[in-house]
């Protein structure tokens, strides 16, 4: 996969997670833990220098009993195009357009645009029941495991991968598509 989340939305994040993790009063070494990520990732992370994963963040989020909504700052106060996270230098993309955080779940709306070879690998960074995808434009294939699955325009899909999927045009066509998120809220911490 190419591409990856823009610099400041990187840099943005980096301090966010900083921040949240000084208000809990934990050290690196601590959310690296909690997190289920090396100290150092999370050092990069916090510093901008490093172009982690969505699933990373949310393991980084959970780790900090809250989202990755959340952190992006996507919620009621959000700018209503919402807030490009990834992109490629090929013009695929992904915006996180909308976020509710309420007890015991949060909801994600993301907007995605993939062409050509590039592709979107994703991983089950926290409990999700899965999410809905819904293609506008195109046709979507979607890889989990040895199941692969096109939907094309006007179609829709419940995607429940317990590890690892990926998503990429139909034929290099390109495709557009929205896809909903639900995520369980992090287990308790000791």
């Amino acid at each position: 996969m190419s591409g990856g989340m823009r610099p400041a939305v990187v840099e943005q994040l980096g301090a966010r997670i900083r921040a949240a993790r000084q208000e809990l009063d934990l050290s690196v070494a601590a959310l690296a833990e909690r997190s289920d990520i090396s100290r150092r990732m999370l050092t990069q992370i916090e510093l901008g220098q490093a172009n982690p994963s969505v699933a990373i963040l949310d393991r980084v989020a959970a780790g900090l009993g809250t989202t990755f909504a959340a952190l992006m700052g996507v919620g009621a106060d959000s700018p209503p195009d919402g807030v490009e996270v990834w992109s490629t230098e090929a013009g695929s993309w992904s915006v996180l357009l909308d976020a509710i955080d309420a007890a015991g779940v949060s909801i994600e709306t993301w907007k995605w645009k993939l062409v050509g070879t590039d592709a979107y690998e994703g991983a089950s960074g926290i409990a999700s029941p899965g999410h809905m995808v819904h293609v506008v434009e195109g046709a979507l294939e979607i890889v989990i495991g040895q199941e692969v699955r096109t939907i094309a325009a006007g179609g829709s899909a419940r995607v429940m991968a317990s590890g690892g999927y990926r998503y990429r045009a139909a034929d290099e066509q390109g495709a557009v598509y929205f896809v909903v998120a639900p995520q369980l809220p992090p287990p308790p911490r000791g």
